[in-house]
């Protein structure tokens, strides 16, 4: 029979296990975030498109990428959250700037982090602040529901505590909504708090903690055709014009809507129908 005191020490190992081990970090410039158990996981192939194929976004463009080359050059830059209108570019100009970045020769890894893993971000940020790299942490379509807690965890993110936010960590956030909350479980607060405005102020507050706020809205007609035909352009599709934009209007139409996301499908559509290949 095993020694009592071996048995003991085996089971509190199964109940906390020894930290997890950074990663080879020279292996990929990009990671994702995996829990239960911890693991960071290198990608290979990132899926996105070239910085310049991104229509009707340059103010945001010009400003994110600024703020990231700053950060990957070492010098002081902001948590940035991308607001706004479905399917018009946050997350590819974020991982396009990315790319754009890594072309420039400078070291820059990118870690993605899902939104219902926020609760694990300390265990993660343990791992990150020790490395020399510097780590742009990515989490996509960032929003809370009326009995989420996870935003608690987000402000290890953005204030780091005691601690302080790891220096060698940048945040970047997008959603559909500004202030990351619905606006009814916000006027709810306001309603039956008893000090309303202490009530809502701190998840209000929790957007007002990013440095940059960039907005993203609807595309005109014109960017929305200007976008198929940037598609066009790059992959060496030339197609008759006004069939193209007759089709392509026609698309939105169906959709009920025009954006940056709905153009990319009618161009891969119009690939296909083309025999053109689109990686």
């Amino acid at each position: 029979m095993a020694d009592p005191m071996e048995r003991i020490a085996d089971a509190l190992e199964r109940i906390a296990p020894a930290p997890l081990q950074a990663p080879d970090f020279e292996a990929s410039a990009a990671y994702v975030w995996h829990v239960a158990p911890d693991a960071l996981h290198p990608v290979s192939d990132v899926s996105r498109v070239d910085l310049s194929l991104l229509v009707g976004i340059e103010r945001a463009r010009d400003t994110l990428l600024q703020n990231t080359l700053q950060f990957a050059q070492g010098f002081a830059a902001n948590n940035a959250l991308l607001w706004g209108a479905r399917g018009m570019g946050k997350s590819s100009l974020v991982k396009a700037v990315h790319a754009a970045v890594l072309n420039k020769g400078l070291a820059l890894k990118i870690v993605e982090l899902q939104r219902e893993d926020l609760p694990s971000v300390g265990r993660l940020l343990n791992i990150l602040r020790p490395s020399p790299h510097r780590f742009l942490l990515f989490c996509d379509d960032l929003s809370f529901s009326h009995d989420d807690q996870h935003y608690k965890s987000l402000k290890a993110v953005l204030d780091g505590g005691i601690e302080g936010r790891p220096e060698n960590v940048l945040f970047y956030a997008t959603s559909n909504r500004r202030h990351l909350m619905p606006r009814d479980m916000i006027e709810n607060e306001r309603s039956s708090a008893i000090n309303p405005s202490e009530a809502v102020e701190e998840k209000v507050s929790l957007s007002d903690r990013f440095g940059l706020w960039l907005g993203f809205h609807p595309c005109s007609q014109d960017e929305y055709l200007e976008m198929i035909n940037g598609y066009c352009a790059a992959y060496g599709l030339t197609p008759e014009p006004e069939k193209m934009r007759a089709e392509a209007i026609e698309w939105q139409a169906t959709r009920g809507a025009r954006s940056g996301r709905v153009a990319w499908q009618f161009f891969i559509d119009l690939a296909g129908r083309s025999g053109v290949q689109v990686n």
